[in-house]
């Protein structure tokens, strides 16, 4: 058998007909002799087999055969685990080098495969003298055959046959995989000609892409030479544009399935954008094309520059250190970088925790930001394969079409911006950015080589650039001016300009928040907030923001709302607050970005309490005069309100895909809508009388066939807070439910809320203690996710309950599933169920979400409250937390008269608006100490019970 000839670097793909049994020739983890002795296992193998008289009960019979099976695969099986477990030990001692761990792992491959088949034909099929047809050639093919293999990868196998395929050449290969598949390997495998394989290939892509790979390993090697000569004489050559678009398509569709965009927060290694798959996909085209038989030949074919090539280098290396601890941990192929394993590869990876940020942060930050330049990479290589393979066609029809001219120093070139002159181009530093203005105003997408000038040349971006007024014009028209400010701010982040002119930006570049909650890193999170702006301003979004849409169109200073956008979580990843980092950053970088003084204290304001509104809207009680006027106080004016409501919205939306929803919509509106009243009208306008007299005349429209002896009895019978704390139409719902109820009955209306996002559950019943608790109990039974809560008692003895409750979508309950919500609830209230007991299987805490750190905040609150305490529990959220919480506070004799939830993903924050047993608020230090231990008590053992 020959071998390459030269020591093929440790970041090379290993060239194809090669073959990995002169380990000389490859730098692997280990020794190749502490990863397997191929020629001492044979020999052993040999002797035992010998020793049993087992030679000639092979050739006679069934029996004879098996037991050669038998003893070969148990050699072979002890080997192959000493050989796994000295890799894996390597690898713990040095946990980036994938490189030398994937090459190790597929000469450990090759051995055994090997060996299969030197004791299939030396014992089991033995031939003394084989005729011409009677050859074969093992190959690896696809991943294999780059001598590319992790801890679990698949083996992917070619037997090579001359012409048809004889009944000995049936039997070798039967006898392989019997003992291939015994040793637990995963193996893929076809028996072909090689006028198959061309027949084949010319068919189907992937076969195709796979024989592209195809690494000779054993058997006869005239064959696979023989192979290797046709496929490029007779399939690949002159199908170079044919295989460059099918693989484009194929990438295309690989990026769809796998969420479309960079920063999915559990990539898939392998599949995902910017992953693995990417990067063999250039190396792929690269071959096809020139035939290159590393990684490293695509500098030397003019494909990509060295430096370009490094960074291929790097995150291949990086990649492929992610994936192969992602097997080790799993036990088993795995590629999804999901939660729970993130934390685990961190720490495998050698990350610490560090200045206020976890380790699995700056482990994903540095995964982001390699995939990153892996998008760059692709974009820059598949650039210039179009410059040398462009269709004709497209050229001729593109001459019809009218095209936007480009200014003076700028051409055209293949429908891209590029640069007349590169050297004149940079002896004005300011064209780094007006090219990004350039491709705004024009439409055109930036060329590769401008690309590569602007990310060559960051070092020109000084102090004297980044004040220089005609910079900052030039940087605030990009998202002022041109109607979609994310394309180029996106573009500009890419190649590093964004953080190069704001150098603040450059820490949050690819930084992960590790919840469940924010779907995109910080730096996208930031842009698509922008975009979202950018789409209200274009009035595409009326129905969905009416309020937005409307302060927009009335008017506010855009250049303090966009900046403020950009800036707003500047200040994240450090220990600190962010909003108060981020206002102090702001205070140093808008008077640079040509604001007047009082934009920049606005603009410095709305950072600081970019989160006031969306608190206040989604923790308090909106229905509670203190919680109006206090947020009025701190906006102060009517401008401030339009500015933070816009960015707020923003913010939210911005956050993901399913984020925003009618719910939330609603109680921003109602906050918007109430605060612009009190500022205009006076904070005065807030009050309880007030609010309790307009209500009780909006009752009596809602109830035209009710007698006046019943209106004024139903009038009578709430206390002041009912009156302020419920909408119109819940308030008529349970005037309908208390008429005629008795004390022993429960009446329960369900009614979904499509305009709030939710299903109102409305209950009237006899009062008693605890039966907040039991209702949230009932709804946690039902898988019922509670967003807000209110309950009251009648001066008669009744109490009225109701909850907002959404579906695990985060939608109203379906019509046809209310029945059996109706009925749980009907069997926890009368006792049948025991929501504590019944809770116990359903209370988890979901695999993937178990590291999330969400520490535990406690605060009671005061202030916010006239006439309450508010209770706010900041912790981990659960099925089962509202009733364990709820149930606490009742055995303690807290009256819960609301509850507000708002949800983050898997973290929750319940606020509860209580008295004690007298009605009065909790004033004493020890009683608030003595119940915050009492639920943090609950919390933590429910939490306990959730895991198990």
């Amino acid at each position: 058998m020959a071998s390459l000839p030269v020591k093929t670097p440790a970041h090379t793909a290993v060239a194809a007909g090669s073959h990995l049994t002169d380990p000389a020739v490859f730098d692997f983890i280990l020794p190749s002799e502490e990863i397997i002795n191929p020629e001492a296992l044979f020999a052993a193998i040999c002797a035992e087999v010998t020793a049993a008289g087992m030679v000639e009960a092979a050739k006679t019979g069934a029996d004879g055969a098996r037991a050669v099976r038998t003893l070969a695969v148990q050699h072979l099986s002890e080997a192959r685990s000493r050989g796994n477990a000295a890799l894996e030990q390597a690898f713990v001692a040095r946990p980036r080098d994938a490189r030398a761990l994937i090459m190790g792992q597929s000469y450990l491959t090759d051995a055994l495969v090997t060996l299969a088949l030197r004791v299939a034909c030396t014992f089991l099929h033995p031939l003394a003298n084989p005729t011409e047809s009677e050859r074969i050639a093992v190959l690896a093919v696809g991943g294999f055959g780059r001598a590319e293999m992790a801890p679990f990868s698949d083996v992917d196998l070619l037997f090579l046959t001359p012409w048809k395929t004889t009944p000995w050449a049936e039997s070798v290969v039967e006898s392989m995989l019997y003992m291939l598949w015994d040793l637990k390997l995963k193996v893929g495998h076809a028996t072909r000609t090689v006028r198959d394989c061309l027949r084949l290939g010319r068919e189907d892509i992937t076969i195709r892409t796979a024989l592209l790979e195809h690494r000779f390993i054993a058997g006869h090697h005239p064959l696979a030479a023989d192979l290797g000569d046709k496929l490029w004489s007779d399939l690949f050559r002159n199908t170079g544009p044919e295989f460059i678009e099918a693989k484009l398509a194929e990438r295309g569709e690989r990026h769809k399935r796998q969420g479309g965009q960079r920063y999915v927060l559990e990539p898939n290694v392998k599949e995902g954008k910017g992953g693995l798959r990417d990067l063999q996909t250039l190396y792929w085209i690269g071959k096809y094309l020139h035939r290159v038989a590393a990684g490293r030949e695509l500098v030397a074919v003019g494909l990509l520059r060295p430096e370009e090539y490094e960074t291929f280098r790097t995150a291949e290396d990086f990649l492929w250190a992610v994936r192969c601890h992602l097997h080790y941990i799993a036990g088993r192929a795995m590629d999804q970088l999901a939660f729970d394993l993130q934390v685990e590869v961190a720490a495998r990876m050698g990350y610490k925790d560090t200045g206020g940020r976890r380790a699995v942060e700056v482990f994903m930050q540095e995964y982001f930001r390699h995939a990153t330049r892996v998008g760059e990479l692709t974009r820059i290589f598949l650039t210039e394969l179009e410059a040398r393979h462009a269709k004709p066609e497209a050229s001729l029809l593109g001459l019809f079409r009218r095209k936007k001219r480009v200014k003076a120093g700028y051409v055209l070139v293949q429908g891209r911006i590029d640069v007349e002159d590169p050297k004149t181009f940079l002896a004005d530093k300011l064209n780094l950015l007006r090219v990004f203005e350039e491709a705004l105003r024009s439409g055109y997408l930036l060329h590769p080589n401008v690309m590569r000038l602007i990310a060559a040349n960051l070092h020109l971006f000084d102090d004297e650039m980044r004040n220089d007024p005609e910079a900052v014009r030039i940087f605030l028209d990009l998202m002022l001016k041109h109607g979609n400010p994310e394309r180029s701010l996106r573009r500009m982040n890419e190649l590093g300009v964004l953080g190069a002119f704001i150098p603040d930006f450059e820490a949050i570049v690819a930084m992960m928040q590790f919840n469940v909650y924010h779907h995109y890193t910080v730096d996208e999170h930031i842009i698509q907030c922008i975009s979202i702006l950018a789409q209200i301003e274009r009035e595409e979004l009326l129905e969905e923001l009416p309020i937005a849409s409307g302060i927009l169109k009335a008017g506010v200073n855009r250049k303090v709302i966009y900046v403020a956008l950009l800036l707003h979580d500047i200040g994240k990843g450090r220990p600190e607050d962010h909003s108060l980092i981020g206002a102090q950053i702001a205070r140093r970088v808008a008077p640079r970005l040509g604001l007047s003084a009082e934009d920049c204290e606005t603009v410095e304001w709305l950072v600081r309490y970019h989160l006031l509104m969306s608190d206040m809207a989604q923790k308090r009680d909106i229905g509670d005069p203190r919680t109006l006027r206090d947020f009025a106080k701190a906006v102060k004016t009517k401008k401030r309100l339009d500015l933070l409501t816009v960015l707020t919205v923003c913010d939210i939306r911005g956050v993901g895909p399913g984020t925003w929803n009618n719910w939330k919509a609603m109680l921003l509106r109602r906050l918007y809508n109430e605060t612009a009243n009190a500022l205009e009208g006076g904070l005065e306008t807030v009050n309880r009388d007030l609010r309790k007299d307009e209500a009780k005349r909006a009752l009596r429209d809602h109830l035209p066939d009710w007698s006046q002896t019943e209106l004024r009895a139903e009038l009578a019978r709430h206390y002041p807070p009912y009156w302020q704390g419920l909408p119109t139409d819940t308030q008529a719902v349970f005037a309908r439910l208390l008429r005629g109820l008795g004390d022993d009955e429960i009446r329960i209306d369900l009614h979904p809320e499509p305009g709030r996002d939710a299903t109102r559950a409305a209950f009237a019943l006899a009062d008693h203690p605890g039966i907040f608790s039991r209702l949230a109990g009932a709804l946690a039974l039902v898988g019922a996710n509670v967003v807000d809560a209110r309950t009251y008692t009648t001066k008669d003895g009744y109490a009225t309950a109701v909850f907002w409750v959404q579906d695990a979508d985060g939608h109203p309950y379906d019509e046809a599933r209310l029945p059996r919500l109706r009925n749980m609830i009907s069997k926890t209230l009368n006792g049948e169920v025991v929501a504590r007991e019944a809770l116990k299987d359903r209370d988890k805490v979901k695999k993937r979400e178990r590291e999330f750190r969400f520490p535990t905040h406690i605060i009671f609150d005061n202030e916010g409250s006239d006439i309450y305490t508010i209770i706010e529990v900041d912790t981990r959220d659960r099925p089962g937390l509202l009733y364990d919480l709820t149930r606490t506070l009742a055995n303690n004799n807290i009256y819960i008269a609301s509850a507000v939830i708002a949800t983050y993903g898997a973290q929750v924050v319940d606020s509860f608006y209580v008295k004690d047993m007298f009605g009065l608020k909790l004033h004493a230090k020890s009683k608030q100490e003595a119940l915050e231990r009492k639920l943090r008590q609950a919390i933590t053992e429910g939490t306990e019970r959730a895991s198990q």
